[in-house]
């Protein structure tokens, strides 16, 4: 699924040299089944039409539809994992006021719990409190799945790595920041913080020729 943000991609990456056009941003979630069966998601979409995505994403979003296919009922899904809480990438936690995946802990990073607010804390986090699982930094958060603080985007932003792979949430957001990790992204909270972190993480992948899994590209994964 895609939706076509409001402002003009050059605006919205400034000082990239993009054109003054329409940006189509698309919007996944991962599942990940481990050796023995263990079932990990990372983040949720954008959740039901009345989320709070709903103000600017297309909702309700798929993921639902997504899992069924892929033979995957919501109470069997053990660890949920949020990039960060805003709201097309948490929205998706809840359903009809309650929680959609029941059996699941919620990991987040304890600094974006603390800076939540609107209707983010009083739809989302607070249906799922019983299930928040806060983490402060790197963490091993089920066997061979590890979240690494990635601050910037958001305080409490991080990235999920799995061997190889590194699911990015929104370290990027355009292809044009894998080339040149200093164009600076209009919508992240601290651009300096995201600029070096963005910097740093992307060298790091690069010098192990990571596969990298994005949040907001029309091809989610990228050998770099």
């Amino acid at each position: 699924m895609g939706a076509e943000l409001r402002r003009p991609t050059g605006e919205i990456f400034p000082g990239s040299g993009l054109p003054d056009e329409p940006w189509l941003l698309h919007f996944h979630c991962f599942l990940i089944r481990d050796a023995a069966d263990r079932l990990t998601l990372v983040d949720t979409g954008v959740g039901a039409a009345d989320s709070p995505a709903s103000s600017w994403a297309p909702v309700p979003g798929a993921l639902a539809g997504e899992l069924a296919a892929a033979g995957v009922a919501p109470a069997e899904i053990g660890t949920v994992i949020l990039t960060h809480l805003h709201s097309d990438h948490a929205s998706g936690a809840v359903a009809g006021g309650r929680p959609l995946f029941e059996n699941a802990r919620h990991v987040v990073q304890q600094a974006d719990l603390d800076a939540a607010g609107g209707r983010m804390l009083d739809e989302i986090l607070a249906v799922i409190k019983g299930q928040l699982h806060a983490v402060a930094g790197d963490a091993e958060v089920a066997p061979g799945v590890h979240v690494h603080l990635a601050p910037g985007h958001t305080p409490g932003h991080q990235i999920v790595r799995v061997g190889e792979v590194a699911l990015t949430g929104d370290l990027v957001h355009h292809p044009v920041q894998v080339a040149d990790p200093s164009i600076r992204y209009l919508y992240d909270d601290d651009q300096e913080a995201a600029v070096r972190t963005r910097t740093e993480v992307l060298a790091a992948l690069r010098a192990e020729r990571a596969i990298m899994a994005t949040s907001h590209f029309s091809e989610p994964f990228l050998r770099l």
